[in-house]
């Protein structure tokens, strides 16, 4: 009877060993396994994606500045303000960040970014402010019900009203909300800053 307790004990201590360390298998760049994504840590994500991606780096150090503008209180979306005069670069950057399964079922939260470049930042807030104004008396006369929806490039926008207008985003896979006072704060802040 001992030997059984003890081959069962056994048995679950190596299943929950093995569950555990399987959880923990590193996963590619975009993958972050802390609970809140706040504008910190998207500013420093961000500084990567802008050297590897945006900007041309070479052996000349290269002067460039982000700074994160507003975050969705969802925690889903951070748009971020980047510039580099020595390259003649501006624009705006949305960083994305929501959950994730591997092909082993294990739940990660990724992140992504989408540049926006200054004229097409400046074209997509412009068209997102203008169509919530002309549309404003539609989706407030059935709260949630009724939906304004678009496609900009590759990203979708679905805007709708619950307790104040809100906008999805969606892009690569991402479904992030951005709330009313996030959107207006990233839209006078680039456009007060861009020029």
């Amino acid at each position: 009877m001992k030997i059984k307790r003890m081959k069962l004990k056994l048995f679950i201590l190596l299943l929950t060993f093995s569950t555990v360390s399987h959880s923990q298998i590193s996963e590619n760049t975009g993958i972050y396994f802390a609970k809140e994504f706040s504008k910190d840590q998207a500013l420093y994500k961000a500084k990567e994606f802008l050297i590897t991606e945006l900007i041309n780096v070479d052996s000349t150090p290269t002067k460039f500045e982000v700074d994160p503008l507003a975050a969705a209180s969802s925690g889903e979306l951070t748009s971020l303000m980047y510039s580099c005069e020595e390259q003649n670069m501006s624009g705006l950057i949305f960083g994305f960040f929501g959950n994730r399964w591997n092909e082993n079922g294990v739940n990660y939260q990724a992140y992504a970014f989408r540049n926006l470049n200054k004229s097409d930042a400046l074209e997509i807030l412009s068209k997102l402010e203008k169509i919530i104004d002309e549309n404003s008396k539609y989706i407030r006369s059935d709260s949630d019900t009724n939906n304004i929806s678009f496609t900009y490039q590759d990203i979708k926008f679905l805007i709708y009203r619950d307790g104040g207008e809100k906008i999805r985003v969606f892009w690569n896979g991402f479904d992030a909300e951005w709330e009313e006072t996030a959107f207006n704060r990233t839209r006078r802040r680039f456009e007060r800053r861009i020029d």
